[in-house]
C-alpha cells in the first residue's frame, strides 16, 4: 500500500501557489498502480481517496499508521466503484461480485477486505473514498442499474450530462460520506457550471474515460480568486470547502464525485453567478 498525507490549506494561503505548488497540494497524480493499493489522506474532513488495481494478485485492505487503527474501517466508513472489468470483494467472507460501474458501501466495523479480478486481461479498478464514521450503517452492493440517475444542463451551454447518485440518500443511508458519478454527453465539456461552493462539506474528483491526447482544466480557489489545475485521465483533484470546484475538458469525459463533511444536503450550495468569477 502506498499513503500519502496531505495537509490542509487555507484561501489566503493557497492564492499565491505558483503550478507546482497548487499540484503538489491538491492533485493526485497517480490513482492506480498495478497489483497495489495507493491512497491519499486529506486533512480536509479526513476523507482518503485513492485507487486499487488487482492484476495478479489479490489486495488486502490494511491499515496504515496514519490512521492509527487496528484495522481500516474501525472507525470509518467507505464507499467505491469499479471503473474497470470485472472483480470480486470479499467482506468478512461475504464475496461481492462487482461488475463495470458498480459500487460499495461499507459501513463502520467491518474488519477484513480483499480485492481480486477476474480477468487479468481486463482488471477491475476500484476507485474509493473513506471518512470518519460515528455510527455503523449495512453495507450494501449498490449494482449500476439502481443507482439514482439525474439528467442535467443541455448542448447550448456544453454541460449535458448524466449524474448517477451512489451513495446519497436516495439510495442508501451513511454517516456522512457521498459519492456519485457524472457522465458527460459527447460535445460537452464543461461540469459544475455556474459553480458553486459548499462551506459544510469538502469534496474529491476524479477524472477518467479520458484520451491520453486530451486533458481537463479543473478550476478551483475562491470565486473572486480562481486558479485552475491541468489534469490528465485517471487523476483525482482536492477540493476544500471553501473552493470552487468545476472543469471544462478538450473533450467529454467521466467523473466520480465524493463529499463529507456535516451536512448531507444539496440545498446548502452557494451558488455563483458565473459573471462573478474572476
Amino acid at each position: 500500500m502506498k499513503f500519502d498525507v496531505r495537509y490542509a490549506t487555507s484561501p489566503e494561503d493557497s492564492k499565491s501557489y505558483d503550478t507546482e505548488k497548487l499540484r503538489k497540494s491538491y492533485l493526485i497524480e497517480s490513482v492506480f498502480e498495478a497489483d497495489d493499493i495507493c491512497l491519499t489522506y486529506s486533512h480536509f474532513d479526513r476523507i482518503i481517496a485513492g485507487g486499487i488495481l488487482p492484476v495478479n494478485q489479490t489486495l488486502s485492505l490494511g491499515a496504515p499508521a496514519e490512521v492509527a487503527s487496528e484495522y481500516f474501517l474501525q472507525r470509518r466508513e467507505l464507499g467505491l466503484i469499479n471503473i474497470g472489468g470485472e472483480g470480486i470483494i470479499t467482506v468478512d467472507g461475504v464475496v461481492y461480485n462487482m461488475a463495470h460501474k458498480d459500487g460499495l458501501y461499507l459501513g463502520r466495523g467491518v474488519k477484513e477486505v480483499t480485492f481480486e479480478s477476474k480477468n487479468p486481461n481486463e482488471p477491475a479498478k476500484f476507485y474509493m473514498n473513506s471518512s470518519p464514521a460515528h455510527k455503523t450503517y449495512p453495507n450494501k452492493h449498490i449494482p449500476f442499474s439502481i443507482t439514482n440517475p439525474r439528467a442535467i444542463g443541455d448542448e447550448q451551454s456544453m454541460n449535458k450530462r448524466v449524474i448517477y447518485q451512489y451513495l446519497h440518500p436516495a439510495v442508501l443511508e451513511t454517516c456522512q460520506l457521498q459519492m456519485g458519478l457524472t457522465e458527460l454527453a459527447q460535445g460537452s465539456g464543461w461540469n459544475t457550471m455556474p459553480c458553486h461552493t459548499h462551506e459544510r462539506r469538502m469534496e474529491v474528483y476524479f477524472y477518467f474515460n479520458l484520451d491520453a491526447a486530451h486533458r481537463v482544466f479543473h478550476l478551483m480557489g475562491k470565486p473572486e480568486e480562481t486558479r485552475h489545475i491541468v489534469m490528465a485521465n485517471e487523476q483525482a483533484v482536492i477540493s476544500p470547502s471553501w473552493s470552487i470546484h468545476s472543469g471544462i475538458g478538450t473533450s467529454n469525459y467521466t467523473f466520480i464525485w465524493g463529499m463529507c463533511g456535516e451536512n448531507q444536503a444539496y440545498d446548502d450550495m452557494d451558488f455563483v453567478q458565473t459573471k462573478n468569477l474572476k
